[in-house]
């Protein structure tokens, strides 16, 4: 039936503002934004399990995805750099987690994150992230303000890119409050996974996920021993230091002691599914 334009600016149009503002909410609702994010946990907890995530679920609750990541779009700049460092650090880290969830949607089926975008410009080159009024790479978020301002190695577990060879995205939301548990509980669950770090004591070898051929250097400093670990560059001195912090006592006295040969996994880029 055809609508005249009298009826649907009466009928229609408030329940269309309604819907743009949970979507794209105005700048002074920053101040109302929910740092417990318990809607985007229940979107976690519903749709992910063991750090792999039901694509097809989530693609059906989509509404609720946006409506978190808009909210996040409406949280000023100013408002930001008020909180708490653990508040700025938890809101980036679940920033960059969701944006990745949102996507693989977009792009929804495929075999891999690395499928997305084209070889000038892959996926982590796409404008998707909204943040403080402008939209950007999933790169810039994790390299030009999360690494560059914050100096928390640990966020190399708790920023996941959709990938089997990652760390596990957790079935809940970074929350200031136990955020250092959170980020230690990644550590632990990651390296303690065939994924994160593997020794071979016959061949005298200690397989560390790629992550730390890419990111060791920032380890280096925070993580860097004061003795052991003979053998060793620098960088790999500090990564096995951390490393044998979250791993049972044989294997982190194995690591500490040194005189082993220092190898990297191969990362599995399949989809996290």
């Amino acid at each position: 039936m055809k609508t005249s334009m009298h009826t649907f600016s009466v009928h229609r149009l408030p329940a269309l503002l309604i819907a743009a503002a949970l979507v794209f909410p105005v700048a002074g609702s920053a101040a109302q934004f929910d740092r417990t994010y318990a809607g985007y946990d229940a979107l976690l907890k519903q749709y992910v399990s063991d750090g792999r995530v039901d694509y097809k679920g989530l693609a059906s609750d989509i509404d609720a995805l946006d409506r978190y990541l808009g909210g996040v779009a409406g949280v000023s700049e100013a408002a930001f750099n008020a909180w708490a460092e653990s508040e700025r650090l938890a809101f980036l880290i679940n920033l960059y987690n969701a944006a990745t969830l949102k996507l693989i949607l977009d792009h929804y089926p495929v075999d891999s994150i690395k499928d997305i975008g084209s070889f000038f410009k892959g996926p982590w080159d796409q404008d998707v992230v909204r943040l403080f009024g402008s939209t950007i790479t999933l790169d810039n978020l994790e390299h030009d303000i999360i690494r560059k301002q914050y100096s928390e190695p640990r966020i190399h577990l708790a920023l996941v890119c959709a990938a089997k060879g990652c760390p596990p995205l957790r079935s809940e939301a970074y929350v200031a409050g136990k955020l250092d548990a959170q980020l230690d509980d990644q550590s632990r669950r990651f390296l303690t996974s065939p994924a994160g770090l593997r020794i071979d004591r016959g061949g005298k070898t200690v397989y560390f996920s790629s992550i730390f051929k890419w990111y060791g250097k920032d380890f280096v400093g925070r993580y860097s021993p004061s003795s052991g670990f003979t053998g060793l560059s620098g960088t790999e001195r500090a990564v096995a230091n951390f490393c044998s912090k979250y791993l049972a006592p044989s294997e982190s006295d194995y690591l500490k002691a040194g005189g082993y040969s220092v190898k990297y996994l191969d990362y599995d880029w399949s989809l996290n599914e």
